[in-house]
């Protein structure tokens, strides 16, 4: 019996164990996924500092002429000490002189005689002054387990002389299809052959979503080819991902191949449309995920049922996929009675669905940015009504299960 879509999210939420952490260095850690919270050491900036070029004064002295001593540059160890009726010329980033409450921009001061200068009466005391600490302060909770470590979160780490920070291990995903009619797309096809576009697919998404990947290859419609792919699939990987081979039809030995190695299923059938046979288990600690072979069908379980699994392998913090609100741009009809996903392109207000769609197509994701999935009681959609879209050229998670649904 099929199960429902959240059903079978639940049910990967469930059996998936995330991976262990490793030790990478900072310039290898962009994309990775972070295991542990990182505190600040040091206070951000280090040290109180001019915000500008200009002159290092005491607020009382403001409207005054006053006496200009040495200059300080950034990087200077300086222990300079103001007093009223003087100012040090600073440069911007230098540390303050002990005693200097306002900096004053070289623009706003005038220039009396040789090393005496005037300063303006609209002095803001503490103007133009970064405090030590107030950007980050020692102690401070700098990033969260769980993110994905974006190039300003290098920023933070860097700033703190972190050199190496542990993160989740990058999830090994294998790939192969199964079907004689499938050639790569570095091979020669015939007139009664297709070139394999699920499993560069695959590949590419898995990558994208931070995994370490492999392509084992096609495997003929027989028993005994599809078993020695998998028996090659499964040293290291933590999910194998399949296409093709898991519907009904006489060459279909995709399930019986899967099951001569001790596969316990988690679902065998989804309710959706397309890719109703979609199935889901796991042979010992690694998790394999079967898809249809048709290329949009493939494609589209992919994102909800795939994306899911490497979420909770990689241990992120906001582990469930997300949506956001649209209105539709036009009217939209189609035949209740399943839940169906239905791809399209989102303009930053409106979605609209691509016209053709498929299951057997490869270019309605092209094509798309979004997914809407229906559920089994809606026939048509009005103009400029709210649904729920899935995005797929860039990756929106939550850290709750949000609704995923549009319903009737």
């Amino acid at each position: 019996m099929a199960i429902l879509i959240e059903d079978a999210l639940r049910l990967i939420d469930e059996w998936v164990k995330p991976l262990h952490s490793e030790i990478v260095s900072l310039e290898k850690s962009l994309g990775r996924i972070l295991s542990n919270d990182v505190t600040a050491v040091y206070n951000l900036p280090p040290f109180n500092n001019s915000a500008m070029d200009g002159y290092a004064i005491t607020y009382s002295d403001a409207g005054k002429e006053v006496v200009v001593g040495e200059t300080i540059f950034a990087g200077d160890n300086s222990d300079a000490l103001l007093s009223q009726g003087c100012a040090l010329k600073i440069m911007t980033g230098a540390r303050l002189p002990l005693g200097a409450d306002a900096v004053v921009p070289i623009e706003e001061i005038e220039t009396i005689r040789k090393n005496v200068i005037l300063l303006p009466l609209g002095i803001k005391e503490e103007q133009h002054i970064r405090y030590a600490g107030e950007d980050i302060r020692c102690g401070d909770t700098l990033l969260r387990s769980g993110i994905k470590l974006h190039a300003h979160h290098i920023t933070l780490l860097a700033s703190q002389g972190i050199s190496h920070v542990y993160v989740t291990k990058r999830p090994r995903v294998s790939v192969f299809a199964s079907g004689k009619e499938l050639k790569m797309h570095f091979e020669q096809i015939q007139e009664h052959q297709i070139y394999n576009t699920n499993s560069p697919t695959f590949l590419a998404r898995a990558k994208e979503l931070g995994c370490d990947v492999v392509f084992i290859g096609t495997a003929e419609d027989t028993l005994e080819d599809i078993k020695a792919h998998i028996a090659s699939a499964l040293e290291g990987s933590d999910l194998i991902i399949t296409s093709g081979g898991v519907s009904v039809g006489d060459a279909d030995f995709t399930k019986e191949a899967f099951g001569a190695f001790e596969y316990e299923a988690c679902f065998s059938k989804i309710n959706i449309k397309p890719g109703k046979p979609t199935t889901f288990g796991r042979i010992g600690k690694t998790y394999v995920l079967n898809l249809p072979g048709n290329p949009l069908a493939a494609a589209i379980n992919f994102e909800l049922f795939a994306q899911s699994a490497i979420l909770k392998l990689h241990n992120a913090r906001h582990p469930y996929i997300g949506t956001f609100k649209a209105k539709m741009k036009e009217d939209f009809s189609q035949r209740a009675g399943n839940y169906t996903v239905v791809p399209g392109f989102y303009d930053g207000e409106f979605f609209e669905p691509i016209a053709k769609r498929s299951p057997g197509m490869i270019s309605p994701l092209a094509q798309s940015n979004a997914l809407m999935i229906t559920n089994d009681q809606i026939s048509e959609i009005k103009k400029d009504q709210t649904v729920l879209l899935l995005p797929t050229k860039w990756q929106l998670c939550t850290l709750e299960k949000s609704a995923l649904i549009t319903h009737a």
